[in-house]
């Protein structure tokens, strides 16, 4: 996507915008997919942006939640397939660069999930295939009720594989199954029913609940958030006894922190607590 802007000369010059937007808001950070002329498709350049930012968020201590916003049309329509077909032509039918595109984006998506802060995502509109996924990734999802998710890969002859890691596990087999094998689009109620999103919001109004449920999350102490987040997923692809193993040590380690001890003081002496930095 490209803006144009007049030069004192009269000439035009074409200057290019960048396809995800940063803001910080207090000590959350706000990002915002920014090309809907693609319908923010996960290209090569959104994803390597992607990547960046996380990056650079994970060793922020200032930064204590994020929210993944989007402009236009859709949230994400997931992979830019022109970008995709146009390697048909290489040496190897293009097997290299679609292999190349999907580890980037799931070493993104991994980044997602090892980020130390919460991500919400905010949908005002479509998100289907790798966007969907990139919904299913983040912690936590508010939805408008005009948004929609769908993995409909299978209309055109292509399975929503890597889509489906994220959404098997976080709805159950049967909606999972459904959803991959019909690509049928759901409805912002059934993906709450169905556990895709946490709630469903007026249209318009995604960012704003996703950013208050954020600072309401911001408000916590950032070191036990960052220990939370990485307990949860640690333990959920374990056995239940290997779980409740890992849980206890967490729980350990915990207990320990000067958190944990200013937060029993402080419900104790029935005051607010005064939280350390991450």
């Amino acid at each position: 996507m490209t803006i144009a802007s007049t030069t004192h000369s009269g000439t035009t010059a074409v200057t290019s915008v960048s396809p995800l937007l940063r803001e910080n808001i207090d000590n959350i950070v706000l990002l915002t997919l920014n090309h809907p002329r693609t319908r923010n498709s996960l290209s090569e350049e959104m994803l390597a942006a992607l990547r960046r930012e996380l990056s650079e968020i994970a060793a922020e201590r200032r930064a204590h939640a994020v929210v993944i916003a989007a402009n236009g049309p859709a949230f994400s329509a997931g992979h830019d397939l022109k970008e995709l077909i146009a390697h048909r032509a290489d040496a190897d039918g293009g097997r290299r660069y679609t292999r190349q595109i999907m580890e980037s984006c799931s070493a993104m998506m991994l980044a997602l999930l090892r980020l130390p802060q919460p991500v919400i995502a905010a949908v005002e509109a479509t998100a289907t295939a790798a966007g969907c996924q990139l919904v299913a990734t983040c912690d936590l999802a508010v939805a408008s009720t005009t948004a929609r998710f769908a993995t409909p890969g299978v209309h055109i002859g292509l399975f929503c594989s890597t889509p489906m890691v994220a959404l098997s596990r976080n709805v159950a087999r049967k909606h999972a199954m459904e959803m991959l094998l019909t690509g049928d689009v759901v409805e912002a109620e059934d993906a709450y029913r169905m556990g895709l999103v946490n709630r469903v919001v007026e249209p318009g109004m995604a960012r704003d609940k996703a950013l208050a449920l954020a600072r309401k999350i911001a408000a916590k102490p950032p070191a036990i958030v960052k220990l939370g987040k990485e307990a949860f997923y640690r333990q959920i692809e374990t056995s239940i006894a290997e779980a409740y193993t890992y849980a206890t040590e967490v729980m350990v380690q915990n207990m320990m922190a000067d958190d944990a001890a200013e937060g029993i003081a402080a419900f104790i002496e029935k005051r607010p607590p005064k939280w350390g930095d991450a």
